[in-house]
């Protein structure tokens, strides 16, 4: 009884220390400096070696002005405990009673007791950088070193170089702290990102960049190989970090896999030239059964987005030889479904496309790849117009993955279907929900959708105009282009609700930007731009034009132009990165 009662009191005491501890930290924070100072001396009589509880009451005594006060505290402390730390402390406490002289030999004795003992630098450093007094810090490292020639204080020297604007002796430093500790690369890398994301960054990557490409020189280690792959994969270089990926290969074959996943990131930016290259590149250099299925779908995903209806016919075939020779099992899966795809959007035979996907039901798959046949089955009825039936699919895939970004993109189909069909109060209240999907694209889809139902709600209850924007909308996904057109055109020129004349615009855009009408599309933009400022589609008229003179018109001042305006006046838009690097490329600012 007496230990169980010992060890309650001791745990009633460490909570009630730890309660102490955070109400002086409150006290602190809220600038009740008087109340700090008791509770952090309370706190200190417990422990008083604590060198965390001392330097709180000297800053407490320093907030109040108090400072012959807390140099007697310090000085009194550091003839009991001896311990280095307290000179920074001392020193700062001369500091900012303007005593420059007092307070530099202070800061002298602590950086002379790390000369004696090295291992006294983690404090005494700890105590200078805390302070902001990154000079003295650096001094303090190197005279650690120079004591001891075994440690090694890059990483910290590094960041503090780039705490002083000293951005290539931090890159130095951290490169060199990266080659000898090789285990903490990320670590390294994660700090470079911080400084690669920067507004003004562009000096900080071409230096950066310089000094790998001297060290891949100098040392042909593949480490600076992979670092500089690395480098442009930050960058969305990926043809630059391709090159890298190659050499690294042919010195060691098991990196492959970094090849595969550069030709994913290449897919996804749309770099679709450096795409075709890397993928090229693996069918020739592996035999790897699923790697090679891979890179054949992704080339075929390619080819089927740019294809005219003549090459529809060649596409099939290499579907169905490409099903032959991998065969139709869970592996294969992905070949299914496009197949399917094909079959029902381009080709147009739905039939077809849910016998394809009813055969792939019939598989031993796991409840994702279900979930896969799912949605694309109900993306098929929904194109042969059974809307309830296809409501009923997209459910079951909501339902079986409540919480997975695959369930919310369900929800989202679902909400899709029902705005499609004309129901838009139903519409409206499940894309409430989903705004604030973990998803950010289906977050952002379901928000435009919401504010499209919502704002041609408020000036026509009716919805007239909303419901002929809606059917000429599931045209444009029947992928019955003309269709949509000859609906998008006559909201224009006919209907008067004002709040659907830009977000039409935008859909005319489009479809003519697809049929390589490039001034009608330039045209419908140029109307978002000039009539509907204050609307939500100006940021994408402004970079969908901006794109048309860059890719398509080779016009890159105009280009650049538009860019700038999505940079500088729509800092929030979903295309600013985008934008940005455009911009920069266009600039100048990536060297070769």
């Amino acid at each position: 009884m007496k230990k169980i009662i010992t060890i309650i009191a001791f745990f009633i005491s460490v909570t009630l220390f730890a309660q102490n501890e955070q109400l002086a930290y409150n006290y602190f924070e809220k600038g009740e400096f008087e109340k700090a100072l008791a509770t952090y001396q309370d706190l200190e009589k417990k422990q008083p070696n604590n060198t965390f509880f001392i330097q709180k009451i000297a800053a407490c005594m320093q907030q109040l002005q108090q400072y012959a006060e807390a140099g007697k505290f310090l000085n009194d402390k550091l003839s009991r405990t001896n311990q280095p730390l307290l000179y920074v402390e001392i020193g700062y406490n001369y500091q900012l009673q303007k005593d420059i002289g007092r307070a530099d030999k202070n800061y002298n004795l602590a950086i002379k007791a790390v000369a004696d003992n090295p291992n006294n630098v983690y404090s005494v450093a700890g105590g200078f950088e805390q302070k902001t007094l990154l000079e003295y810090a650096v001094k303090t490292y190197n005279a650690a070193t120079t004591a001891n020639k075994n440690m090694n204080f890059d990483y910290q020297l590094a960041l503090i170089q780039g705490q002083l604007g000293n951005t290539e002796a931090m890159i130095e430093k951290l490169l060199s702290y990266a080659y000898n500790n090789q285990q903490n690369l990320v670590m390294v890398q994660n700090q470079l990102s911080r400084f690669m994301t920067d507004e003004v960054s562009e000096s900080f990557v071409a230096s950066l960049r310089k000094a790998l490409l001297l060290n891949t020189q100098k040392t042909q280690d593949i480490f600076w190989n992979q670092f500089l792959s690395w480098f442009f994969v930050q960058q969305k270089d990926y043809g630059k970090a391709f090159i890298q990926e190659k050499a690294i290969f042919k010195r060691d074959p098991d990196t492959f896999i970094n090849i595969v996943n550069l030709a994913h990131y290449a897919m996804d930016e749309k770099e679709e030239a450096t795409a075709r290259e890397i993928l090229a590149f693996i069918l020739t250099n592996t035999d790897e059964p699923s790697l090679k299925m891979q890179a054949q779908f992704d080339i075929l995903s390619m080819d089927i987005a740019v294809a005219q209806e003549k090459d529809y016919p060649a596409l099939k075939q290499r579907i169905d030889a490409l099903l032959t020779e991998f065969g139709v099992t869970p592996y294969s899966l992905d070949l299914q479904l496009q197949k399917a795809d094909f079959e029902g959007f381009h080709l147009k035979n739905t039939k077809a496309a849910t016998q394809t996907l009813d055969n792939a039901l019939k598989l031993q798959l796991n409840k994702y790849q279900m979930a896969e046949v799912k949605m694309k089955l109900s993306d098929i009825l929904l194109l042969d117009e059974k809307f309830n039936q296809a409501i009923i699919y997209y459910a079951q895939v909501e339902e079986d993955l409540k919480n997975d970004a695959v369930g919310h993109e369900a929800s989202f189909k679902v909400a899709r279907t029902s705005y499609f069909k004309g129901d838009f109060d139903w519409a409206q209240k499940q894309l409430k929900v989903l705004k604030s999907s973990s998803s950010q694209l289906i977050a952002n889809d379901a928000l435009e959708l919401y504010l499209l139902i919502i704002d041609n709600t408020v000036e026509d209850s009716t919805q007239t105009a909303l419901k002929k924007f809606a059917k000429a909308d599931f045209k444009l996904y029947q992928n019955k282009k003309a269709e949509a057109l000859t609906t998008f055109k006559e909201l224009i020129e006919k209907d008067n609700t004002q709040s659907i004349k830009d977000v039409t615009h935008l859909r005319l855009g489009k479809i003519y930007e697809s049929q390589g009408q490039y001034d009608l599309a330039l045209q419908n933009y140029q109307q978002i731009i000039d009539k509907y400022k204050e609307g939500i589609y100006v940021d994408e008229a402004l970079f969908f034009s901006a794109e048309i003179y860059n890719e398509k018109l080779a016009n890159p001042e105009k280009a650049k132009e538009l860019y700038e305006k999505v940079i500088f006046e729509h800092q929030d838009s979903i295309y600013f990165v985008e934008a940005r690097k455009q911009f920069r490329l266009l600039r100048g600012d990536t060297n070769s």
